[in-house]
């Protein structure tokens, strides 16, 4: 889909790029379940090492971290820039040229995270900066509660889509994601991601993914009974057509703890060795077979990026 800067008004408008459907007019600078306005931001755009090694291999994937979520869980790692505490405005222009400087500092993709809220406006950046040179895969970094005919417009432009899966539970992802419908919402959302690019395609020599997708789901404490619900769902509707990342990496932060409603749930603690491993043999016995999964030491706040501006 061509996106021109009418185009880009018209949506912001009248703002129903994802499910909360909010018919917020960010033109005027209102804003709507994102907390953001029409203008672009974001906090950091910077090599970035920490994904599946198929994303950032040995010189780092080139992500640009968006201000702003459609969904801020109550857990988010990057609970600043989701609620948009953190972040600077950029113009269209200014966006293209970074996923151009990226590409000069080596970076294996263009990875951009949280987006969706900026769906028009990123199109248009990437259809520029394609037009001036850019040639690395895109990969489309989601916490998968997104609209499907939303997605659409990036048919053509994102060859990598990286997905949550978060939830199969309508009480689970009400409670920490005031989204009750995010399972169906999400489910529909990997399905065009799957249908625009398809069975995963690496690279023989590098073993860097060029094309497919890719859905994470973190393993939140106490709740191994809805992941499980969750690969058998993959499982079932993708076979080893995907690949699934399984995360052990859920920390509590500071915020959290100060939220009286959770000071004393399961999400004030790590998820346990016992926990994480009951998970992964499940997902062994059902014959999930492209799947990466982390090792011990990954729940800590030293795995958060700062989000100081570098780059921007």
């Amino acid at each position: 889909m061509e996106i021109t800067l009418e185009t880009i008004d018209w949506m912001m408008s009248d703002c129903t790029l994802c499910p909360r459907m909010c018919h917020a007019d960010r033109t005027a600078g209102n804003t709507g379940f994102c907390g953001q306005g029409a203008e672009i931001a974001a906090a950091r755009a910077a090599l970035h090492f920490w994904e599946e090694p198929c994303i950032c291999g040995s010189r780092g994937s080139g992500a640009v971290f968006f201000s702003g979520c459609s969904l801020q869980c109550v857990f988010c790692q990057n609970h600043d820039i989701a609620i948009g505490k953190r972040g600077q405005g950029l113009s269209l222009e200014r966006l293209s040229q970074i996923f151009l400087e990226l590409q000069e500092k080596g970076a294996v993709n263009i990875n951009l995270v949280t987006a969706g809220h900026f769906l028009p406006q990123v199109c248009l950046a990437l259809q520029t900066a394609k037009g001036a040179g850019l040639s690395i895969p895109v990969v489309y970094n989601s916490s998968g509660y997104e609209e499907a005919a939303s997605l659409r417009m990036l048919e053509g432009l994102v060859d990598i889509y990286l997905p949550d899966l978060k939830y199969q539970s309508p009480r689970l992802s009400a409670l920490y994601s005031r989204a009750p419908d995010y399972f169906g919402k999400a489910c529909a959302a990997i399905a065009e991601m799957f249908r625009q690019v398809g069975r995963p395609v690496l690279s023989p020599d590098s073993g860097l993914m060029e094309r497919g997708v890719i859905v994470r789901h973190l393993l939140l404490p106490g709740c191994a009974g809805d992941s499980k619900r969750i690969l058998r769902y993959l499982h079932d509707t993708y076979g080893n057509d995907i690949y699934v990342s399984i995360m052990n990496q859920y920390t509590p932060l500071e915020h959290l703890k100060r939220m009286p409603e959770f000071a004393h749930s399961p999400l004030a603690r790590p998820v346990t060795e016992e926990e994480y491993r009951r998970v992964l043999d499940f997902a062994d016995r059902i014959g999930i077979e492209k799947g990466y999964m982390q090792e011990g030491g990954t729940a800590a706040e030293s795995f958060i990026p700062a989000f100081d501006g570098e780059g921007l």
